[in-house]
């Protein structure tokens, strides 16, 4: 077992670290008190933390011997602000939500305890419950760092009337799927043909990171990888990249997709029935139902030569302790594994649960559209690990700065892809301030 030794200079120092990248700013929150209280963290708001709420509300009623309290803070750097100096000072909650794409981030500055394999699986949770790409992401060094509750990708939302109209749905009423760029373009000029807007909705202005899901999906459908070594140089297949993102500049011709157009216009040409197809992640399904949208959800086609969406995923971490109770330590287990057991609820959220037993359940079978794109969690493929990228972190944003002007413009999107791979070389030249003794590679 791969053992990391720290003491409470480290802590403090890979906490300020993160917060000196851009990534943190904040302070922790008050320790539990109440040895028997199992103290929850997460950054859960929206529909999203009315359901968690009455998850955790059904594990507590089912054990005597607990009772987790959870505690919502806001989205993003105020959230993994909170957690790696609670973590650092030495009063993290018991257990904590981080996206996935976040813990290689966590790990070097020894703010994450690593979860027992065996004890985990005493109670039902392993890597038979688990996807390939989902339970490789919960590794680090060899040690399982994170267990995932969902996965939650870049997916196609559709209007069912629109696509019937335009005639590509298939005999079972599902969207067909395109096995070409060529076959893509030709499907969003059929479907610009019977909407009032665009074929497609796709928004990316200001935010790097609609532009990133997309290239990223795009980019490792052609079979390549992105490596980002300590140290650099940063590994990129350019001429994947440039594909990627010149079959994007494609998408946005004004007639399938707008040239310019940002998120939440995207957003609201789709739920005004304006559009026929919304490029977006699963979390945005919950609001399309409830404007009465007859609204079908896809995996967003394999266009290239092997099957791969962008994804993230919503996981359980354990945040270090100087001293963790073994009573709740193990109470802890108790409580993720049950709640996992109960995820079904969690995919009226869009969302799909990562433990296979409920989504190779009938009942999950019967959840329409969720269900429809339950494959993509075979097919997942998240940022590539580094310290500084991830949910919530600037990574995505720098990228969609480095690719935003080829794409509004149509320019040769050769020079910001070697101005996305100097950026990155210009990080990874620097040490990582998270592993002060230069043990962790990500």
């Amino acid at each position: 077992m791969l053992t990391t030794h720290i003491n409470r200079r480290r802590f403090l120092s890979a906490a300020a670290a993160l917060a000196g990248a851009g990534m943190l700013g904040g302070c922790a929150a008050t320790p539990a008190t109440d040895e028997r209280t199992l103290q929850f963290w997460h950054l859960l708001s929206g529909g999203d933390g009315v359901t968690m709420a009455g998850l955790i509300d059904q594990v507590n009623a089912a054990h005597s011997g607990f009772e987790a309290k959870q505690t919502v803070l806001a989205w993003g750097a105020p959230y993994y602000t909170k957690l790696a100096m609670a973590g650092a000072g030495g009063r993290a909650p018991e257990v904590a939500i981080m996206h996935a794409s976040r813990v290689p981030g966590y790990v070097p500055g020894g703010l994450l305890d690593p979860w027992d394999k065996d004890l985990l699986a005493s109670y039902g949770v392993g890597e038979a419950q688990y996807s390939t790409p989902v339970w490789d992401k919960s590794h680090l060094g060899g040690e399982l760092y994170s267990v995932a509750l969902d996965a939650h990708p870049f997916i196609m939302l559709y209007n069912k009337e629109l696509c019937a109209e335009a005639g590509v749905l298939d005999g079972n009423g599902r969207l067909q799927q395109a096995t070409s760029p060529d076959e893509f373009l030709a499907l969003g000029r059929e479907l610009s043909g019977v909407s009032e807007g665009h074929g497609i909705s796709y928004g990316y202005l200001g935010g790097g990171s609609q532009m990133w899901r997309l290239f990223y999906t795009l980019y490792c459908q052609q079979g390549a990888t992105m490596e980002l070594p300590q140290g650099g140089p940063a590994q990129i297949d350019e001429d994947a990249a440039v594909t990627a993102l010149r079959f994007m500049q494609q998408l946005l011709d004004g007639e399938i997709a707008a040239a310019q157009n940002d998120e939440d216009n995207a957003i609201a040409e789709f739920a005004t029935g304006q559009s026929a197809i919304l490029f977006t992640g699963v979390w945005e399904l919950p609001t399309m139902q409830e404007q009465g949208i007859d609204v079908g959800a896809a995996t967003l086609p394999t266009i290239y030569s092997q099957p791969a969406v962008y994804a993230d995923s919503h996981s359980f971490v354990l945040p270090r302790q100087l001293d963790p109770d073994p009573e709740l330590r193990e109470m802890t287990y108790a409580f993720v594994a049950d709640l996992l057991t109960r995820s079904t609820e969690w995919a009226a959220a869009g969302h799909i649960p990562a433990y296979l037993p409920v989504t190779e359940s009938e009942e999950y079978a019967q959840l329409e559209p969720q269900a429809d794109y339950a494959d993509a969690a075979n097919h997942l493929v998240y940022d590539p690990p580094a310290w500084f990228t991830g949910s919530g972190s600037n990574f995505q944003n720098n990228f969609g700065q480095a690719v935003q002007g080829a794409l509004m413009t149509g320019s040769d999107p050769t020079p910001a892809v070697q101005a996305v791979k100097r950026d990155l070389d210009a990080i990874l030249a620097k040490p990582n301030p998270t592993d002060p003794e230069g043990e962790w590679s990500a």
